[in-house]
């Protein structure tokens, strides 16, 4: 039986639910109780985090739609904060497909008002939204929005940084996560040579199905 919630239920510290890798990798940052909207079992699935900065080049973004076009296809399980302009696409890409997602806003889930394009994929099981923030967070401020991404890149098992633009918020981000050893992956382009000075493995969308296969591969480059 799936553990479906319909109204959001509160995951605390203690219980068999509460994402153990967020303990592994935030410590006593993290969040005392994470709530979450939606198919728990999501939860279970290896998960793939997707960022990107506001500025993105075009040959970027074009790449990044093939490759999430690609990752929706295969059954990917994404998650992400899907805040900036690049991020917002790829989500309504992901939401059109049949896989699951996982969607991080950055502000407390209770009371918020479902955007229509959710709600047919909570219906179907396939969508999960978390929020590790109180009750009270109700805006979403840069403050949060870092905190969130953190608890993103801490719950997946490895992190897509399509774009970070130099010097900016997602570099520095892209640097500290880099430190924990998970695999970081970025678009095979010049313009991410600060990506990969940090270690990041480039991919194309043509590489997407030999690492992943299908909904039940194993994760992006493990044991490769």
């Amino acid at each position: 039986m799936k553990s479906t919630v319909r109204e959001p239920a509160r995951l605390r510290r203690e219980s068999p639910e509460y994402p153990q890798a967020v303990l592994q990798y935030l410590g006593r940052e993290a969040p005392v109780a994470i709530d979450a909207l939606g198919n728990l079992e999501i939860l279970q699935r290896p998960t793939l985090a997707l960022f990107c900065s506001v500025k993105c080049p075009g040959r970027v973004i074009v790449q990044t739609y093939d490759v999430v076009r690609t990752l929706r296809d295969a059954g990917v399980t994404v998650i992400g904060g899907f805040h900036s302009p690049m991020e917002r696409e790829c989500l309504d890409l992901l939401l059109r497909g049949g896989q699951p997602v996982v969607v991080c806003p950055a502000r407390s889930i209770v009371g918020l008002r479902l955007p229509p394009e959710w709600k047919g994929p909570l219906a179907q099981e396939r969508l999960l939204v978390l929020s590790p923030f109180a009750e009270q967070d109700r805006r979403m401020t840069a403050a949060l929005a870092g905190e969130r991404n953190r608890f993103v890149a801490a719950l997946a098992d490895e992190l897509l940084i399509a774009h970070a633009e130099a010097g900016g918020k997602t570099e520095v981000f892209s640097r500290d996560v880099a430190a924990w050893g998970k695999p970081l992956l970025t678009l095979a382009d010049d313009t991410n040579a600060n990506l990969l000075a940090l270690g990041a493995t480039p991919i194309r969308a043509d590489e997407v199905r030999v690492h992943w296969g299908t909904a039940d591969a194993t994760p992006l480059l493990s044991g490769s």
